[in-house]
């Protein structure tokens, strides 16, 4: 799990659970809305994609229709854009994305049924503790320089399991502090045994492979090297990738420019090498009001849509060339966070203030926060009614969702009892001060650009005044953001997002294990490892620890059932609302078929623009 900035990424679930138990459904409360956005074509995807051998080569071929060479399709990011193009250092889903496209990993998710396919895999066995991975014979790196097991062997031991860059996927791996082995069989076969039977370890096949003769260098170098390698001021031209897009062009704070790689190993019908596209640009568009206006320009082809845009959007489909698309449920989730970490830096400094860590470590304190909330009011008028509240750390379309976690409405009268337990009062201009004379005063934090966590920001702002509170807002860089979240820890409370997964919790075990590289509420360091970890903190360590390792979704539920009741009731991470997911994108492209997984360009290699299109696009 990555922390979201404008787009999402997904871990996903066991083969033998995936395809039947995906909740379709949407809330009743957004449905009335929802119904008037299902515009874009819902034709089924044609997921019968099959190994095609020529020369040689190992080609995965597709069933989609056949469609016309050429032409570009421009997305957009938010922010100031990614820190890095490696994939192995990123830590936010800006980075992931425009790293992302140039990798692919071993298999990968069927936007359709969840079910986990070849990819540079031509297959793959599953045999007890023991995954067998048959690569595609023949695959070039875009330097054409062979991709075979060496390079798979590699980025597993010498990259991950080595711990380099972004630890999460190594930490999502371990079994009871146990990492899986990798193994060469030969140049095209690969088998990784874990410690014991660890259902979501398919997903972690998904991960990007590096080529070796690139990566090699800068892992010898060592981590403090590798931190900086492929930063984003590398030269196009030294990148070597294996995706469908290869990076030709990066300006900061304005573009991300991507070719078609001629090497690329998916194929059409007819024999033809695949993607369809020319080019795959992203803009970095500042904020979303900005996005909203490049694309009402024409700048942008494609772009997600917030509930409070929708009427906007309808209102200009009337004379405009694009579609919009309910995807259901987002995938993500929208939270409110509260620092807890008692520690100190290496100068003796402690990360939060003392004052304040004692507000925030009072479970009676954190619990009155969320009795504050109007999450109804956030729903309806910074969402437009196109959500619904979230009170767990599971989407509303998981399948491992606790039902029995119950909304409950706004409650201040039970926000001041749970207060007063703790020896707060209001003086007589209703002022809150704790039980030494503190005024209770705190900066709330959220990422700049993202006008609609700007929003429930100034709600929660407001919701928390009504307490007494003195709430200071202030909206940061992204980038920034991130860096005291997860390296300085110096913040008081923030309103972020998570990328998620509908079919497996395991791909949160780095936000939720007491050591995880996105324990942000009480986040640790390397020499702070096992330190002060809450009671509660080890009942989720022992959770994810059994919850990977039990081999039915019955056993997996329970003890996913029961991490989501500690969050529920500790509440260092309080949960807003699901918004739906809507998205508009140009009626020039064709082989669009959206999907609650895999969005709207899931299929970008077979993505391409109908000549005849009204607009005159080649």
């Amino acid at each position: 799990m990555k922390i979201q900035g404008y787009v999402l990424s997904v871990i996903l679930f066991l083969i033998l659970f995936a395809g039947a138990c995906i909740r379709r459904d949407v809330p009743q409360n957004i449905t009335e809305n929802s119904a008037q956005t299902e515009t874009l074509s819902v034709n089924e995807y044609p997921v019968n994609r099959k190994n095609v051998t020529i020369n040689g080569v190992d080609y995965l071929q597709t069933d989609a229709p056949v469609g016309n060479f050429g032409g570009t399709l421009i997305n957009s990011t938010i922010g100031e854009g990614p820190k890095t193009f490696n994939p192995f250092n990123s830590k936010d889903a800006t980075s992931s994305t425009l790293s992302d496209i140039m990798y692919d990993g071993l298999v990968t998710i069927d936007p359709v049924t969840g079910e986990y396919i070849p990819k540079l895999a031509k297959s793959f066995e599953v045999n007890g503790n023991d995954y067998i991975i048959h690569l595609r014979h023949g695959l070039k790196w875009s330097d054409g320089k062979p991709i075979t097991a060496d390079d798979v062997y590699f980025t597993w031991k010498n990259i991950i399991l080595d711990g380099f860059g972004n630890t999460s996927t190594r930490d999502s791996i371990a079994v009871e502090g146990k990492l899986p082995t990798v193994q060469k069989l030969d140049n095209y076969t690969v088998k990784f045994t874990t410690p014991k039977p660890f259902a979501p370890f398919l997903a972690s096949l998904s991960t990007p492979i590096a080529p070796k003769h690139v990566f090699e260098p800068a892992v010898k170098k060592g981590k403090e090297f590798f931190d900086t390698f492929m930063s984003t001021n590398i030269k196009p031209n030294e990148l070597v990738i294996s995706g469908a897009f290869k990076l030709t062009e990066y300006v900061p704070a304005q573009r991300a420019v991507y070719k078609r790689n001629p090497n690329y190993y998916v194929i059409n019908s007819k024999g033809k090498k695949l993607p369809y596209l020319d080019k795959l640009v992203y803009l970095i568009v500042g904020d979303v009001n900005n996005e909203v206006l490049k694309f009402e320009g024409g700048e942008l082809d494609v772009i997600g849509v917030r509930g409070t845009d929708v009427p906007r959007f309808r209102e200009r489909q009337k004379k405009d060339d694009f579609s919009l698309g309910n995807l259901g449920p987002d995938t993500g989730t929208m939270y409110l966070s509260v620092n807890i970490n008692d520690r100190k830096n290496k100068e003796g400094k402690p990360y939060v203030d003392p004052i304040k860590q004692k507000w925030f470590s009072d479970k009676n304190f954190r619990t009155a926060v969320d009795y504050a909330l109007d999450r109804e009011n956030m729903v309806y008028n910074v969402a437009n009614g196109f959500a619904k509240p979230l009170f767990t750390p599971e989407s509303l379309n998981s399948i491992f969702l606790n039902k029995s976690l119950r909304p409950y409405p706004r409650n201040l009268e039970k926000s001041k009892e749970l207060l007063e337990k703790s020896g707060f009062y209001t003086d007589d201009k209703g002022r809150l001060f704790d039980k030494e004379g503190n005024r209770v005063e705190f900066t709330l934090m959220t990422n700049a650009g993202n006008t609609e966590r700007e929003a429930i920001g100034v709600m929660v702002k407001q919701d928390l005044e009504d307490l007494g509170m003195k709430v200071n807002f202030k909206p940061i860089e992204f980038n920034s953001l991130v860096n005291k979240l997860l390296s300085t820890y110096d913040w008081d409370m923030v309103i972020m997002g998570l990328t998620g997964s509908p079919l497996e919790p395991n791909g949160g075990k780095n936000v939720w294990m007491s050591n995880g590289a996105l324990h942000m509420f009480n986040q640790r360091g390397q020499d702070e490892y096992n330190i002060g970890v809450l009671p509660w903190e080890k009942e989720l360590d022992y959770l994810f620890e059994n919850g990977a390792t039990a081999l039915t979704f019955d056993k997996r539920k329970k003890y996913y059932d029961r991490y989501q009741e500690i969050i529920y009731n500790e509440k260092p991470m309080i949960y807003l609302y699901s918004p739906l997911r809507i998205t508009a994108i140009r009626n020039k492209f064709k082989n669009i078929y959206p999907t609650s997984l895999g969005g709207v360009i899931h299929n970008i290699e077979e993505i391409y623009i109908d000549k005849e299109d009204k607009n005159g696009n080649p």
